[in-house]
């Protein structure tokens, strides 16, 4: 609730909230329904949550919010995987269930994943997530994110991506869900926009991934994408300075995730890297990464930042990411 409020606080007006997932597989998020009545909002702020199937729904409706959420794979292995379905068994329970959210008064949007490239198959023909884009809107979701769920687009593969899609749906009816693996998610995000698309998802502090893409890092973090459109003179509507003090929260709600490095520059007003050290090392059978960052206050203070980056499936460990501040 406390990061919420930050949330709100720093001027977003679209927030999801949680996924009503089973709590059998992901326990952490066994208090969606009490998360969902007690957040207060004011009205100009929409929450949505993630319903994976005809249970979530259930359990979303009544809560309070006005928008769910359905996702699936582009791919077939990371839809056998992610959601243990098939892309056209999937198609059927979202023929179920999206017709009963509609009616109930929820809008209802979609996640496509591995639009980009996929885990398990490599590349993923765009032709595919065109059909299910067109499927998903004729189904009466109001938006299809698609989704770069590895992080390996290039600005190149963006633009035709986008082109395909906005060749059968007006802008509108398209999102971008970029994740940042390899530095790119910016770049991608900025193409999109060129080629019309004006919704972006993000995650405050870059924090997130997905347990079937191995090593994958989470969406483009809110602060950078909001610090990039800023400066470029579009407005986003996005106090930054509230935002970064949002995503302070959240990180000692996780202290599980490294703020992006700009967002500690702006907190410390801090200026060039005095040095920047790696080294690699094994840890439980996997590969992981200590960086070390030393930055130069305008004051003449420093700040050293220590993190150790670990994949994915080594996240479920509390001491699995540490970060270390100190003036």
């Amino acid at each position: 609730i406390q990061l919420l409020e930050g949330l709100v606080t720093s001027g977003l007006r679209r927030i999801e909230l949680t996924s009503f997932v089973s709590p059998k597989w992901v326990p952490q998020l066994a208090d969606a329904e009490e998360l969902a009545r007690t957040a207060s909002v004011p009205e100009s702020v929409c929450l949505s949550a993630l319903v994976p199937n005809a249970k979530g729904l259930e359990r979303a409706c009544g809560t309070g919010l006005r928008e769910v959420a359905v996702f699936m794979s582009a791919s077939e292995s990371h839809n056998q995987k992610n959601i243990n379905k098939t892309i056209a068994r999937t198609l059927q329970v979202f023929e179920e269930i999206v017709p009963v959210a509609l009616a109930e008064g929820l809008r209802v949007r979609c996640y496509v994943s591995t639009v980009w490239g996929c885990p398990y198959e490599g590349a993923v023909d765009p032709g595919r997530a065109v059909d299910l884009a067109l499927q998903l809107i004729e189904l009466g979701c109001y938006q299809v994110s698609l989704g770069d769920t590895i992080g390996v687009g290039n600005p190149r593969q963006t633009r035709d991506i986008c082109d395909r899609m906005l060749a059968v749906l007006p802008p509108e009816k398209l999102a971008l869900h970029m994740h940042d693996t390899r530095g790119t998610a910016l770049a991608n995000v900025l193409v999109g926009i060129e080629r019309g698309v004006r919704d972006v998802d993000a995650s405050v502090g870059g924090m997130g991934g997905c347990p079937y893409a191995p090593g994958a890092a989470g969406n483009v973090a809110t602060e950078d994408l909001v610090f990039m459109l800023e400066g470029m003179g579009v407005a986003t509507g996005v106090d930054l300075d509230a935002l970064i003090a949002a995503g302070e929260i959240a990180e000692r709600i996780a202290s599980i995730f490294p703020m992006r490095p700009y967002a500690i520059e702006q907190r410390f007003a801090l200026r060039t890297p005095i040095y920047t050290e790696s080294a690699a090392y094994g840890h439980m059978g996997r590969q992981t990464e200590t960086v070390t960052k030393t930055f130069r206050a305008a004051n003449g203070e420093t700040v050293t930042r220590e993190v150790r980056l670990f994949p994915w499936e080594a996240l479920d460990c509390v001491e699995a990411l540490k970060v270390e501040f100190g003036l």
